[in-house]
């Protein structure tokens, strides 16, 4: 398949690499984001594979792949959940400081430079994919790529900014514009829309089976409600069998 990277893309995140894990630094946004991606995350996790809220393993045995990475402020977390983890980024820059974080950290994470056609032809009980669905080449054929790397009773997480008036406001007009964001981060043309993306992974053959909202309250910070207007996450699967079907997953391949 074609890469998904732009390039610009990459040299603008890999330029942020040194500094990606200071809390106040450049990435200081996606240090407050995390907690609440975390949650998501988890609450999906938890009702999909019926997992006990108070299990503090609940991806012990599972494969997770997370779709630019960065320098692993998520793929982390899902290691400490008991998942083996593959992170992708299309910067070195990143994947070199993650490499380093992780063995600080005592953590084995299989990092990887590259797009998502780094993982072609392996499978992911869980794909996590968080606000990098509007930094690719060809968000079609991307996410097609992400819905292929989802095994047989698996899911997959996106997050996106919404391509509305708040967005825009929120994120480049003071979010860039105050510095609390780095300028050129955000290109408001290329926001995916709830709609668009629910199209995007339903023609995949995966299966829309929740979306929520990512606001921002004065008082909280982030806070999942179901608002999409500034942020929003979509977690598909799989269809489940229909009769006669069989798996969905040989029938996409046949």
């Amino acid at each position: 398949m074609a890469s998904s990277i732009i390039a610009s893309e990459a040299a603008h995140f890999g330029a942020l690499a040194d500094d990606w894990w200071n809390p106040k630094g450049p990435s200081a946004m996606l240090h407050r984001l995390n907690p609440v991606r975390l949650r998501y995350i988890r609450e999906q996790v938890d009702a999909h594979w019926r997992c006990d809220e108070a299990e503090r393993r609940p991806l012990a045995g599972k494969r997770a792949l997370d779709m630019g990475c960065g320098a692993g402020l998520l793929a982390e977390p899902l290691a400490r959940l008991g998942a083996s983890v593959t992170g992708i980024d299309a910067a070195p820059e990143n994947i070199a400081v993650a490499r380093v974080h992780a063995a600080q950290s005592g953590l084995t994470i299989d990092y990887r430079s590259g797009g998502v056609e780094a993982v072609a032809g392996e499978a992911f009980d869980l794909v996590t994919c968080m606000e990098v669905v509007e930094h690719v080449a060809d968000p079609a054929a991307f996410v097609a790529a992400l819905a292929g790397a989802v095994a047989p009773d698996g899911l997959l997480i996106l997050s996106t900014p919404n391509r509305t008036m708040l967005s825009k406001l929120a994120l480049i007009t003071i979010g860039e514009g105050l510095g609390q964001i780095p300028r050129g981060t955000h290109d408001w043309d290329r926001f995916v829309m709830p709609d668009e993306l629910m199209k995007l992974v339903e023609t995949a053959d995966l299966k829309v089976i929740d979306t929520r909202g990512l606001s921002f309250s004065p008082a909280k910070g982030f806070v999942l409600s179901d608002d999409v207007k500034l942020d929003y996450f979509v977690t598909a699967a799989l269809p489940s069998p229909s009769m006669g079907e069989g798996d969905s997953r040989e029938a996409r391949a046949g």
